[in-house]
């Protein structure tokens, strides 16, 4: 692990911080002594980060924010699964990566701010939401369907920085396990009265990444600069939707009753997007395990654990 001084005016800026993911990582890059900002639609302190505002929606961005900047992290974006998938829904999604992404990118052009890398999310729904025995990697084509598209054009708008020179990195995580406003976070009300559903047929697999692993591959991504392009970022041991839903009764100790949702039922709760919920397959996780990092949390039950038992009152930076 390198000495905290050294990385003592780093300066990380991160889009969308105050969500799941930019919270942890904050917390986490400002204990290894960097220098962490946020950009923000809502200019609000965010404990010791100076939070900026900006307008993407309006093509709205002081350049002077970016001065001196190090490190662009891209996390913003509207939550996939929030809302049915309207058109107008669809739109937004889109808008809050791909637009918001490409504004960074003409005020680092136009300004010519010399970044040294710029990261930004993505996710395995780049190979799009299908069930399959296939292990997807890296080199794999994107789907054809919605979530597959706005993977793809999101990454799309991070390559421009490449095109400029800059090293750019695009981490394609998994179902991000955490306790406060995840995936996790819905199931625990129905799993107190002991309630663990079949979604569907419960054959989809579903490729999960411990929070505190997600951050490490973005620190990682900081600090190697040899690191670049895209990754896959899931635990090596994926597991089947309703064996998930076993291990976490295990984990909480209680009755596994599992009643099923019919597939019908969640397509017409959720439409077009109850494919997130319905399909996934595997994806590799050996090209970031190539780079020489090593996941904390491979094991589902021991993950679950740390989450539900060691992590349930996060605290933010």
């Amino acid at each position: 692990m390198d000495d905290e001084s050294l990385n003592l005016g780093v300066h990380v800026l991160i889009t969308g911080g105050s969500g799941l993911v930019g919270r942890y990582l904050t917390s986490l890059l400002l204990g290894e002594g960097y220098k962490v900002s946020h950009l923000s639609r809502k200019q609000d302190q965010f404990g010791r980060v100076r939070v900026y505002r900006w307008d993407p929606s309006r093509g709205l961005l002081d350049p002077e924010i970016l001065n001196r900047v190090d490190y662009i992290i891209h996390l913003a974006g509207a939550n996939l699964g929030e809302k049915k998938w309207s058109e107008t829904r669809k739109a937004e999604i889109l808008d809050s990566r791909i637009g918001s992404a490409q504004l960074l990118h003409r005020v680092v052009t136009e300004n010519g701010f010399p970044l040294k890398a710029f990261i930004s999310a993505s996710g395995i729904n780049y190979y799009g939401c299908v069930t399959t025995d296939k292990i997807y990697r890296e080199e794999d084509p994107p789907g054809n369907d919605f979530p597959g598209e706005v993977c793809r054009l999101w990454e799309e708008a991070a390559d421009r920085f490449k095109s400029n020179g800059i090293r750019t990195v695009k981490i394609r995580s998994g179902v991000v396990l955490e306790i406060h406003g995840s995936a996790l976070s819905r199931l625990r009300l129905p799993a107190k009265f002991g309630v663990f559903p079949t979604l569907g047929k419960g054959n989809q697999y579903l490729s999960w990444i411990h929070i505190k692993d997600l951050c490490g591959i973005y620190l990682k991504a900081i600090r190697d600069s040899e690191i670049e392009g895209a990754y896959n970022a899931a635990s090596p041991h994926y597991t089947k939707q309703r064996d998930f839903m076993k291990i976490l009764s295990r984990v909480l100790n209680r009755a596994y009753f599992h009643p099923g949702v019919p597939e019908f039922i969640l397509r017409g709760l959720y439409g077009e997007m109850s494919s997130v919920i319905l399909d996934g397959s595997r994806v590799s996780s050996q090209k970031i395990i190539n780079t020489g990092y090593r996941f904390e949390f491979d094991n589902l039950y021991n993950a679950l654990s740390d989450i539900i038992y060691l992590r349930s009152a996060f605290r933010q930076s």
